[in-house]
């Protein structure tokens, strides 16, 4: 009797990042979201009670954040308070008057919270830099010094929050270069505020852009004109060609090819993932839940260039904030006021001092620019 002998060949993903081995290739995890939709979530990958610890130090960032000088102009508002008067349990307190400069998007782009403690924790945490190696293929990545959203939903005392749906990637650089993240702190659930992508509509991004090389009334942001008071939107002062708003001719012209708008949920502790083509904006919340995240973006710091890395070391020794480029393409330096005079409670260092792990120090790029000596 003949014997047929059924022989199984498993397979492990090939070297090479993501997109290396074609749109269609099969990984059997996030990263298979991440080719076909353009987004992903990776469960717990800060454990639920650390991402809720790191929910708390931001309450309590917000809490202790003391004045360091007082102009005259601002003596009657901040009378004899060192601190801006917040307090978590007193709803009262969710008011520009007791809060740092947080513009309608919830983002805060000062007081050097991009290189506080519990930042720089959620960064070094083990899980979510092992998304990043998965998906670059290696392990010798770096950070940006990204901002951090502090959302509180139906503020009254802030602008709007309206969609302003965009891509953070140059049209004229295509194909995948950056993966954006956040890791997410609170829940975050269909009706809060939160993270919003167009599905698979990083796939169309070189038709979408040949098809609108002509068009008149682009959307850029420019990296020129400063803030003149608080919440200003963002494109009065960014100026770059890495990001690229959507028009409304646009935004239908993704429509009519099948994408949709996906508001993306999330536990606290999930880090979600995104393709800088991948159209995305954060909405406006329709519950009482508080938004924390924590930006987190790593590339392979074989993608930076000496000079690169040389501004990133300096960003780092002085404190400043990056965009979601970790390869310092843009460092933020904006100023930060309150009704119209520089921010007496502006900081130029954490309140707490950074404690790096070595993979924590490597993040920041200065070993490897240092090995190029």
């Amino acid at each position: 009797m003949a014997t047929i002998t059924e022989t199984t060949t498993r397979l492990t993903a090939p070297v090479g990042r993501l997109f290396s081995q074609g749109p269609d290739f099969k990984y059997g995890d996030f990263r298979d979201d991440l080719l076909q939709n353009g987004y992903a979530v990776v469960k717990g990958a800060v454990p639920r009670e650390r991402a809720l610890k790191y929910a708390d130090d931001i309450y309590q960032w917000l809490e202790d954040l003391y004045v360091s000088t007082i102009s005259h102009a601002l003596q009657p508002l901040i009378q004899s308070h060192s601190n801006l008067g917040f307090k978590r349990d007193d709803p009262s307190t969710i008011h520009k008057d007791h809060l740092p400069d947080i513009n309608e998007k919830g983002m805060c782009l000062g007081y050097a919270i991009s290189h506080e403690s519990f930042t720089w924790a959620v960064r070094q945490e083990p899980e979510v830099t092992k998304a990043f190696e998965k998906v670059y293929d290696t392990e010798d990545l770096i950070v940006s010094f990204d901002s951090v959203n502090i959302g509180f939903p139906n503020r009254k005392d802030v602008q709007p929050n309206k969609p302003w749906p965009h891509q953070d990637q140059d049209p004229e650089e295509p194909g995948f270069r950056c993966l954006q993240g956040l890791v997410n702190l609170l829940p975050n659930g269909p009706k809060d505020g939160g993270l919003i992508v167009c599905k698979g509509a990083h796939r169309l991004s070189e038709e979408l852009h040949e098809e609108f090389k002509d068009e008149e009334e682009k959307v850029w942001t420019w990296y020129v004109k400063p803030r003149s008071h608080m919440n200003t939107h963002l494109n009065e002062f960014f100026r770059t060609r890495h990001w690229y708003g959507l028009t409304t001719a646009n935004m239908n012209w993704l429509k009519e090819k099948g994408c949709e708008w996906i508001k993306v949920e999330a536990e606290p502790g999930d880090l979600l993932l995104w393709d800088s083509r991948t159209p995305h904006y954060n909405v406006s919340s329709e519950s009482d839940q508080n938004r924390f995240a924590v930006y987190t973006c790593y590339m392979p710091v074989a993608d930076a260039t000496k000079e690169e890395l040389e501004v990133k070391k300096k960003a780092f020794e002085e404190t400043k904030m990056t965009t979601h480029w970790p390869n310092a393409k843009h460092v933020v330096e904006l100023p930060v006021t309150r009704n119209g005079e520089p921010d007496p409670y502006q900081r130029t260092s954490p309140q707490k001092p950074v404690q790096l792990s070595e993979r924590g120090y490597k993040l920041t790029g200065i070993p490897y620019l240092e090995s190029m000596a």
